[in-house]
């Protein structure tokens, strides 16, 4: 089985072989460290938090921008790659060296390249990689570029999110071969490339959320969006909160207004939505009544929301796997239900998908 490999290599190579002595903790406001040798405690507990946490490994100007990801989502997507032993991988992402390990466990000494863009990470990781004797070899590039130099691949796997599939990711992987990568801010892909080489398609595999490649486009965070200002709208909000925390609908809104970050309360109570430039919407319980918006900047943000809730409605609610995504040479798409026959959506922004 599949799975089997993955929690062999998983008890084999321990996830704090590959933390680096410093994690960072979120303490509701800010980052901040956490050293092996100040708190051990708190540092275990980091590192080992459970199968679906994530570990911050490293914090640039604020912004976490590596991690130990989740185990969970981690197995997933090794499970997705099919990879076997003796094929050729391409990891784009190599962060703290984890996941190209327990690729390298699987497919073979010399068999996995993986291509970090910052260079002190990978040096890191190419020491780690190194003590575990994996025999997998880490280079500085660009992710969005591949590494032509070792195609073909048989399987090509991201550990960033990118809004658009590299193309370079498809020609430098095999016909038949398979390209798994999480899909902006929540989701990942797993993608087949035709047996003709000049397409991929697939369907989203799984969800989480994961973090954008380091050339994305740097988004203002809520308090930068929201400011202090009043709001220019209030209205009533006739819809069931509760559904903002539901996978299949925050998917389809992913999908129509891939820019507007949605999260909520965790007792469904209230949900926030911004764009990360100047439009913002917070939906709350009122005291004596139903939920009420309150909304401003240039978009109604709630009113959009609202717009792509009926479509789901119509549409008989899409589960999130309904949703998949083809790859050509100068375009791409996502579509819903079915690749040729359902309804597409183009995706127009391309972004350089640096790891």
């Amino acid at each position: 089985m599949a799975g089997s490999w993955i929690a062999d290599a998983m008890q084999r190579l321990l996830r704090e072989a590959f933390a680096p002595d410093r994690v960072w903790d979120w303490d509701g406001l800010a980052y901040v460290p956490v050293d092996r040798d100040v708190d051990p405690r708190r540092w275990q507990e980091l590192v080992h938090a459970g199968p679906d946490d994530a570990t911050v490994t490293q914090v640039t100007e604020g912004q976490a921008t590596c991690s130990l990801s989740c185990p969970s989502v981690v197995a997933d997507m090794l499970r997705l790659a099919h990879v076997r032993p003796g094929e050729r991988v391409l990891e784009l992402g190599a962060g703290a060296g984890w996941n190209a390990a327990l690729l390298g466990c699987r497919a073979g000494p010399g068999r996995v390249v993986s291509v970090e863009v910052d260079p002190a990470l990978a040096g890191q990781a190419q020491q780690r990689l190194d003590a575990a004797g994996v025999g997998v070899a880490v280079e500085v590039g660009d992710g969005a570029d591949g590494w032509p130099a070792g195609a073909p691949y048989d399987a090509v796997i991201a550990t960033y999110a990118v809004e658009t599939v590299p193309w370079a990711w498809v020609a430098q992987c095999r016909p038949g071969g398979r390209i798994v990568t999480p899909w902006g801010l929540r989701g990942h892909l797993a993608l087949t490339v035709a047996d003709d080489g000049r397409s991929a398609s697939g369907r989203i595999a799984g969800m989480g959320a994961f973090m954008a490649s380091r050339a994305a486009s740097v988004r203002r965070g809520w308090a930068e969006t929201r400011g202090d200002g009043p709001a220019d709208d209030e209205r009533p909000f006739a819809r069931e909160v509760s559904l903002l925390r539901s996978w299949d609908l925050l998917m389809a809104l992913r999908v129509h207004l891939p820019d507007v970050r949605v999260f909520s309360r965790a007792d469904a109570s209230a949900a926030w939505l911004y764009d990360g430039i100047a439009s913002w919407a917070t939906i709350d319980a009122a005291p004596d009544g139903g939920p009420v918006v309150y909304q401003g900047g240039p978009r109604r943000l709630a009113d959009e929301v609202d717009t792509v809730w009926d479509w789901w409605l119509v549409e008989d609610c899409p589960a999130w796997d309904d949703y998949g995504l083809t790859v050509e040479p100068d375009h791409q798409w996502v579509w819903c239900r079915d690749s040729e026959t359902g309804p597409r959506w183009p995706i127009r922004s391309a972004d350089r998908a640096a790891a």
